[in-house]
């Protein structure tokens, strides 16, 4: 039942696996998700999180019996959920950055050949000179 619990995982990640017993007859199970070999792109942390679990070796079982109804089935079914939305993400911002660079391409070239001479300007006037306070008031900027 672990294999076939863990299909959804090992389609898209290389496992690893730790078992160490504890005291009172408990196991402790940990199921670490690696960076599958051949993948093109590193997973995100959270996507490679080890997934632990800890019980008697018979609940262990039973929770393993039960497939993707039982907590680590669930588990697995969200992060590869999660981890889907997370492709589908990338991909969208990839396509939507390709989409822009090739938008800017064609309107950057164009800027650069047809650059129009600078008219001349005729020089600004002079700033009037502001008129001194009289006693008593404020200055004025105006």
């Amino acid at each position: 039942m672990l294999i076939t619990s863990l299909l959804p995982l090992l389609s898209r990640y290389s496992l690893g696996f730790d078992l160490v017993a504890g005291p009172d007859d408990t196991v402790t199970l940990t199921v670490i998700p690696r960076k599958a070999a051949g993948a093109k792109q590193a997973p995100e942390a959270s996507e490679v999180r080890p997934i632990s679990i800890t019980a008697a070796a018979g609940e262990i079982d039973a929770e393993l019996a039960k497939g993707e109804e039982g907590a680590l089935g669930q588990l697995i079914v969200a992060r590869k959920s999660l981890s889907d939305q997370l492709a589908e993400q990338r991909a969208a911002a990839e396509a939507a950055k390709t989409a822009a660079a090739s938008k800017a391409k064609p309107a950057a070239a164009p800027a650069k050949a047809a650059t129009p001479a600078p008219a001349a300007q005729p020089a600004p006037a002079a700033a009037p000179t502001p008129v001194p306070a009289k006693p008593g008031e404020p200055a004025s900027l105006w």
